[in-house]
């Protein structure tokens, strides 16, 4: 059948399944968008407040449901807006297609009004990126992004159609979404020397990383730790992995990781990496990074292995194929002494806080109990994130969205809402800073447009509250354009962007306001206010051994 441009746009969004896009049209996508409205009982669009929001919302919802986001943007400014979103994306390996239109062919290079080359602005930040100039190659180019998107490691494909493309009409045939064949490039040799590794192994330690979940892998990864009898910690991208209430689970590894994992795995002789890419926040000082253990690294990337850790072995492929090797062939595993040591590790580092005083750890702890755990919780970038993952018991993956590689503050609140419009069912609550909140919080716009009910807390510390915990620590509290005390009032701004609004100064608030805003089924805004110099503890000091943790009490002890 003979189509147009814009319609072959909409009919393979169709063929792969998407039935939610995020974007913000313009002029040079106009065609898409005519197209889109006649398709609209197909396909929902979500018009965010800003294109930032859109690539954080696709992200989002990729994250929440194993699926392709989709993300669309007009020319120029539109299509540069989706950078931060689409690097954030890229970092975390979460699997997008990003839609831009542009000028006329004619037109390109021409400095034409609103010509932007956005495939050479974001090629370091995609797998793949595409500019349509034939409407013939047109059906096929999309379907090559979401094939690329979804196979091997994960990631953000751009797609950049000219104009005239979106108007031109050609032969249109619909075909079958491509069939993803898994590429595992280990050798039976390679297969042999993880197995004797981990057989020959006394004190082995697994830790868990976001390509766990890119592979759902979370049974196998359950599974290999039952066989070997092994402690489990995991990173800010593999939350929900492991069971969190598991005796087996130590909880994150790094920078602000438990002393039990950090110290765990300084003391291991066989570190297991599932998935996981050993960046510079897991390991600190990588000379002293497990120094007493062989390492075996599992990853689908072959380019991350021995990047940034040497290893002793490693497999190469997907992680739930090569974990269903490994637990078919290998013996039940018994390192009773060395478990019994890590629980003991356990029982003397736990986490604490400030039980006197609100604080996020406790806001979070209520969330958990109000929610039953069972939410799906996004963050922003900060002291809240790393709360939002210590303080909230994790059972099931897919339940705890962050911006783990790139630190994208603002990225929270479109990511709650793209959360939302995949898992419908589920509680989506986004934590965020006060800092973060005031990067998107337009976003609050989009949400109340739809009645799309995501729950919004701020952990209003009225200060940039990470870099102000370097500032005390590290920078004799010269507290440099990180104080936010002004007359900002969130409640009203919430309120004036047709959200419910609710103020929490309190410990004994906290649980209504959050069962008040699960039952009113509509966006809601808890605006929680904290001491401005809580902080988040373990903490290793940046390029530092991770064995070097420290927590409150050790620096009460050091003063002393």
């Amino acid at each position: 059948m003979q189509l147009t441009g814009a319609e072959i746009v909409i009919e393979c969004l169709k063929e792969q399944g998407v039935d939610t896009v995020f974007g913000y049209p313009g002029g040079t996508i106009l065609n898409v968008y005519d197209a889109l409205y006649k398709h609209q009982d197909e396909i929902f669009h979500i018009l965010t407040s800003h294109e930032q929001g859109a690539a954080h919302a696709a992200d989002g919802y990729a994250r929440a449901t194993g699926k392709v986001g989709v993300c669309m943007a007009t020319s120029g400014p539109g299509a540069t807006n989706l950078v931060t979103g689409i690097a954030t994306a890229f970092m975390d390996s979460i699997p997008m297609v990003a839609i831009t239109a542009n000028v006329n062919l004619p037109l390109l290079g021409k400095d034409s009004f609103q010509e932007v080359d956005i495939a050479g602005v974001t090629m370091p930040i995609t797998k793949h990126g595409f500019i349509v100039k034939d409407v013939n190659n047109l059906a096929s180019t999309i379907r090559k992004a979401f094939k690329i998107a979804k196979s091997g490691r994960p990631g953000p494909v751009l797609v950049d159609i000219t104009k005239d493309v979106t108007a031109a009409v050609c032969e249109f045939e619909k075909k079958a979404p491509a069939v993803i064949q898994k590429v595992n490039r280990f050798t039976e040799e390679e297969m042999k020397k993880a197995i004797e590794l981990i057989q020959n192994a006394k004190k082995p330690f697994i830790y868990v990383g976001g390509g766990a979940v890119a592979s759902e892998a979370y049974e196998e990864v359950r599974t290999f730790a039952k066989k070997i009898q092994s402690p489990v910690c995991d990173t800010l991208m593999a939350k929900g992995v492991f069971d969190g209430y598991d005796d087996l689970y130590t909880g994150m590894i790094g920078m602000h990781g438990t002393k039990t994992s950090n110290f765990g795995v300084s003391q291991c002789d066989l570190l297991i990496a599932l998935g996981a890419r050993f960046s510079d926040r897991v390991v600190g000082n990588p000379k002293k990074f497990a120094s007493d253990a062989k390492i075996l690294h599992i990853d689908i990337d072959a380019a991350e292995i021995d990047k940034n850790i040497k290893t002793d072995a490693s497999l190469v492929g997907d992680l739930k194929d090569i974990l269903t090797i490994l637990n078919s062939r290998l013996d039940q595993q018994e390192h009773t002494e060395w478990v019994d040591y890590i629980k003991e590790l356990k029982e003397k580092y736990p986490l604490r806080y400030d039980e006197n005083a609100l604080s996020c750890p406790y806001i979070m702890e209520q969330i958990d109990k109000v929610t039953e755990g069972k939410a799906i919780i996004t963050t922003d970038v900060g002291q809240h994130q790393m709360w939002a993952s210590q303080f909230y018991h994790y059972t099931k993956p897919r339940t705890f969205l962050s911006s783990g590689g790139s630190g994208t503050m603002g990225y929270g609140l479109g990511a709650c809402i793209g959360a939302k419009m995949g898992q419908p069912d589920k509680i989506c609550i986004n934590i965020g800073g006060d800092g973060c909140f005031r990067m998107n919080m337009n976003e609050l716009a989009t949400a109340s447009r739809y009645n799309i009910p995501i729950i919004q807390v701020i952990i209003n510390n009225h200060v940039l509250g990470m870099v102000r915990q370097w500032q005390t620590l590290f920078y004799d509290k010269r507290y440099s354009n990180t104080v936010l005390d002004d007359k900002v009032d969130f409640c009203k701004v919430a309120e004036g962007l047709g959200c419910e609004a609710i103020l929490v100064t309190t410990k004994e608030e906290v649980a209504p306001a959050i069962e008040k805003a699960v039952s009113l089924n509509k966006p809601v805004v808890i605006n929680c206010i904290i001491p401005e110099d809580d902080k988040v503890f373990p903490m290793v000091p940046a390029g530092a051994p991770i064995s070097e943790a420290f927590d409150a009490e050790d620096l009460k002890n050091k003063e002393a």
